[in-house]
């Protein structure tokens, strides 16, 4: 008996630490926690709606420092008076709608469905000209980083402006840490951003120019807060391993419009199957999604919320600042 007992003590032993291995984990060990909430500001192209081209989002840590995400064509330009104060701007890729080649010029131009972005950025970038306006840092990794110093030295900032970050490591600005993470898309250059003999040669063969991989994002704040930001993905093993069970994930931000990126039914199963954060906001859903702030039946957002299960998904309506305790619960906003 006493050998039956020693035998089963081991196997539980050995059960709990391969459920312990399984459990969503963050990287950091024991999860510090501080007071404050994070603030969460999509800036769209119409107020107080989720529209086809938002994909711009600030954040605010409890202790001031602010980042910018995607500025793409919804942000108008580096005197868009939403922005005030950036501290560091995060690009996840070089494609028109993200890193910006042509924005609004003010907000609500246009509809919902059809913004007005008849600003013209290229061959710069929205992106660049808001880095170098604002003396911003941001990171980036592979040739994404070189051709982004080009394009802030063009706009008058320094390529100092941009540092290197690439999978697996971290960088820390004011109170938030900052890990890049895999992304399954393409991330070429179009012709609009390059000079005019290079974009020659590559449109005789069909080709945009390589700039290394896109960029998913870790952002975790000094309240705790732990936030994933997709970028242009499709389902991952990335989203197991390294999002949730690596850095535990809580808030997902995830892009769900199809073709181009997951669709609904897809990015449903990375939250639900993979990520398993405590609550979502759907982002990059290519529509409008909202009338009057309320989610339009029918729409791909529609689909993307019913297939959520038990967590709380909230909407990125334009100029709504949403704020997050470090559990992710939504305290204001939402």
């Amino acid at each position: 008996m006493k050998r039956i007992s020693i035998v089963m003590a081991s196997v539980a032993v050995a059960a709990a630490a391969t459920i312990a291995a399984m459990a969503p984990a963050s990287s950091h060990g024991v999860k510090a926690m501080s007071s404050g909430t994070v603030k969460i500001t999509p800036l769209g192209s119409h107020d107080g709606e989720f529209c086809r081209r938002d994909r711009a989002m600030l954040f605010e840590d409890p202790n001031g420092t602010r980042i910018l995400y995607d500025a793409g064509r919804t942000v108008a330009g580096p005197n868009d008076p939403r922005l005030g104060k950036i501290d560091v701007v995060l690009l996840s890729s070089v494609h028109g709608d993200h890193i910006g080649d042509r924005v609004i010029a003010n907000v609500n131009a246009g509809t919902c469905a059809k913004p007005k972005t008849n600003v013209k950025m290229a061959p710069n970038s929205n992106t660049a000209a808001i880095i170098a306006s604002k003396k911003a840092k941001a990171y980036a990794g592979g040739e994404m980083r070189n051709f982004l110093r080009a394009k802030v030295k063009a706009a008058g900032g320094s390529p100092k402006q941009i540092d290197v970050l690439r999978f697996g490591g971290q960088r820390k600005a004011g109170g938030v840490r900052i890990a890049i993470v895999p992304v399954t898309h393409s991330n070429g250059a179009g012709p609009a951003f390059l000079n005019k003999s290079l974009a020659t040669e590559l449109k005789k063969d069909g080709l945009t120019a390589y700039v290394g991989p896109d960029n998913g994002f870790i952002l975790t704040f000094s309240n705790g807060l732990v936030v994933y930001l997709s970028g242009d993905s499709g389902i991952s093993a990335e989203q197991d391993v390294t999002v949730r069970r690596f850095y535990g994930a809580e808030l997902a931000i995830i892009n769900a419009g199809g073709i181009f990126t997951s669709g609904p039914e897809e990015a449903a199963f990375s939250i639900n199957a993979l990520i398993r954060p405590k609550a979502v906001i759907p982002h990059h859903t290519n529509e409008a999604a909202t009338k009057g702030g309320k989610l339009i039946p029918g729409t791909k957002t529609a689909k993307f919320k019913s297939l959520i299960k038990a967590i709380p998904v909230h909407l990125p309506l334009s100029g709504r600042t949403m704020e997050f305790d470090g559990n992710a619960k939504c305290v204001k906003g939402c």
